[in-house]
């Protein structure tokens, strides 16, 4: 039998090397642990790069779309300040060409302008014509009649018309003028609906139509947040 004192240092030593074995695998799996956490955040940072760089690269790719058109916009709208039809059509002798194509289709439901423009140019100065009514909607969901008068609530819709209908006695040289004057009018007019009837020796006609506007595009630059 070994001694008691060789057994017990036997012990000791076992007891040491086993401290020594669990202190070793400990710290193993501390640094295997901090390295997978490390992996982890490198692999989550280099994903959220990518995502970065490739918005940023659309940007760059939509800037440079929109410098490239910038030469051609130009040479066109020169061409429509030269043009001599449209030249020939504006309502200021000051105004460039290309005003008279916003005046042709507005930014805007402005009902109160259309109203002004059939009463004080389209049907005015004909002789013989005697206006009975004229009446121009208010654009639903954009325009309402308030007490102050016309009030713009700024909404966006996809109504792009003003309603509006008249009635007016005349000649028939009167009524043909009037027609005359829809059709050469700078805004788009649609008659929506024409009635033309006997009064006496004279003509009464009634007509529904409409007008067209088109919204402004924005151009704006915006921020965008890219989410990890």
């Amino acid at each position: 039998m070994q001694p008691v004192g060789a057994a017990i240092r036997k012990r000791a030593q076992i007891a040491m090397a086993n401290r020594t074995m669990f202190m070793w695998v400990a710290g193993v799996s501390v640094i295997l642990g901090f390295a997978l956490v490390g992996s982890l955040f490198l692999s989550q940072m280099i994903i959220f790069n990518e995502k970065v760089l490739i918005e940023k690269n659309k940007t760059v790719a939509n800037l440079k779309s929109n410098i490239a058109i910038v030469k051609s916009l130009e040479t066109n709208v020169k061409k429509l300040d030269a043009n001599a039809d449209l030249n020939s059509i504006k309502s200021k002798s000051d105004d460039r060409a290309i005003q008279v194509i916003l005046d042709a289709l507005p930014s805007e439901a402005n009902s109160l302008a259309l109203g002004a423009s059939l009463q004080k140019k389209l049907l005015t100065n004909i002789e013989g014509l005697t206006i009975i009514s004229l009446q121009v909607n208010p654009v639903e969901g954009i325009e309402s009649l308030g007490g102050n008068g016309l009030v713009v609530d700024g909404s966006t819709s996809t109504i792009k018309q003003i309603d509006f209908n008249f009635s007016a006695s005349g000649s028939d040289e009167a009524l043909k003028q009037v027609l005359l004057n829809l059709e050469k009018s700078i805004r788009t007019i649609d008659i929506v609906s024409l009635i033309i009837e006997s009064q006496g020796s004279g003509r009464l006609i009634n007509v529904k139509g409409r007008a067209f506007y088109e919204p402004a595009k924005k151009v704006e630059l915006i921020e965008k947040v890219v989410k990890q």
